[in-house]
């Protein structure tokens, strides 16, 4: 039986309905959508580079549209929501602790986040912190030191910020609340009573297994290369979960028209591929994404399926910078069309466009450039601005943007 052949642009939208980036929230997002929201992507990523709104902000603005912040916060604090490390340090939902234990059990194969040596090293100071959180409470590394850039660029983090991240990643403590989106620490077993390893951990293999499960589903439409890396798997044999999931009807081969190697669909799409295989597939949804939403984190993929050539640029000498500090991906309909290098000025309420490129062949027609401008005042309206301000932009905006625009009279 020969497979399904689906078009490049319905192979896009089956991904971008998986995370939840194919259409925009038809209503006002309420507390539970942004739970919903992290569980439909498993994993949020934590950054916090802030010249416009820190990166899991942004990802969940991109799905949601406007809503307010404090709710990721109270999500955590609640217990609905842990930190760890994942794809990289991640919010991820409370009842997936269990596939992430076995990482805590052995910290040694975290690499940089884990040093045994330094336990060792310092361990009555590590007893003595513990004894200290016992006692006393939650905590911050602010409550110890002031951490600083060296010049080198590198943090050099006093001994207690370090004793905290190794207990942390060793899961002896975990991340009761943020505050100003710093950590608080508390013991592992206050934040989450009641956890047994004996009868509630999964072994590696069976935990790895299931995230390339939850991968294949979160990414919708992927290769078997591409699910590996949504949790950093190491050295995990993919074809092995691959053929287990065609035979249990979880996913299902098809062809990508222009695309070479072997693509899959997973099942929570099949009603959408179904519609592709009609023709029947659209996107209707423009948004900046974060630098570090799922759908551009793993540049390869975003190349292959987008043929966007992305690169963050905040870790280049500016002389080096090809595009800007901060790039934001822009999504249109199904394809990401550009990026802008944008700033928001919280004192000023202004949202600066700082420099916007957008990709070779792309046609600014009266219905982008609406979908553009839309976009844009969502998105500085939500960081709270009352005005965009307009740098360095392409010609054929000029005459709709000039040198920006105030939000306040235009209902957008």
């Amino acid at each position: 039986m020969s497979q399904p052949v689906i078009s490049l642009s319905a192979a896009r939208n089956l991904h971008l309905a998986a995370q939840r980036l194919q259409h925009p929230l038809k209503r006002k997002p309420v507390r539970d959508d942004l739970l919903a929201a992290i569980r439909n992507m498993a994993l949020l990523q934590i950054d916090t580079i802030s010249v416009v709104a820190r990166s899991p902000y942004l990802v969940l603005f991109s799905r949601l549209g406007h809503y307010p912040t404090p709710w990721l916060e109270e999500m955590l604090a609640e217990g609905k929501l842990f930190e760890y490390w994942a794809h990289e340090a991640c919010f991820i939902p409370i009842e997936d602790y269990p596939l992430l234990r076995h990482r805590m059990l052995r910290p040694e194969k975290m690499g940089w986040k884990y040093s045994q040596e330094w336990l060792e090293t310092h361990r009555q100071d590590i007893t003595a912190l513990l004894s200290h959180i016992a006692e006393n409470g939650p905590v911050r590394s602010a409550d110890f030191s002031t951490d600083r850039p060296t010049s080198s660029g590198w943090w050099d983090w006093k001994p207690h910020k370090r004793h905290l991240e190794t207990l942390f990643t060793a899961g002896k403590l975990m991340v009761a609340e943020r505050r100003n989106f710093h950590r608080v620490y508390d013991l592992a077993e206050r934040v989450l009573p009641g956890w047994d390893d004996a009868t509630q951990a999964l072994p590696q293999d069976q935990a790895e297994i299931e995230m390339l499960r939850r991968s294949a589903e979160c990414l919708g439409l992927f290769k078997a290369e591409w699910l590996a890396d949504y949790y950093r798997l190491k050295r995990i044999k993919t074809g092995e979960v691959i053929s287990r999931l065609l035979n249990s009807g979880e996913i299902t081969a098809v062809n990508v028209d222009g695309l070479e190697g072997q693509y899959y669909v997973h099942r929570s799409q099949y009603e959408l591929l179904h519609q592709a295989l009609q023709g029947r597939i659209s996107a209707t949804l423009t948004t900046l994404l974060s630098p570090f939403d799922p759908v551009v984190w793993d540049r390869k993929r975003a190349l292959t399926l987008f043929g966007f050539d992305y690169r963050l640029e905040c870790y280049t000498p500016q002389a080096l910078r090809r595009y800007g500090y901060f790039t934001l991906p822009i999504l249109n309909r199904g394809e990401l069309i550009g990026r802008v290098d944008a700033k928001i000025h919280r004192q000023e309420k202004a949202f600066e466009i700082k420099t916007l490129h957008l990709e070779e062949g792309v046609k600014l027609t009266a219905r982008r450039i609406k979908d553009l401008t839309g976009a844009f005042s969502r998105c500085a309206r939500w960081h709270g601005a009352e005005k965009v301000v307009i740098r360095h932009i392409p010609a054929g905006l000029y005459p709709s943007w000039g040198n920006g625009w105030s939000l306040l009279d235009r209902l957008v």
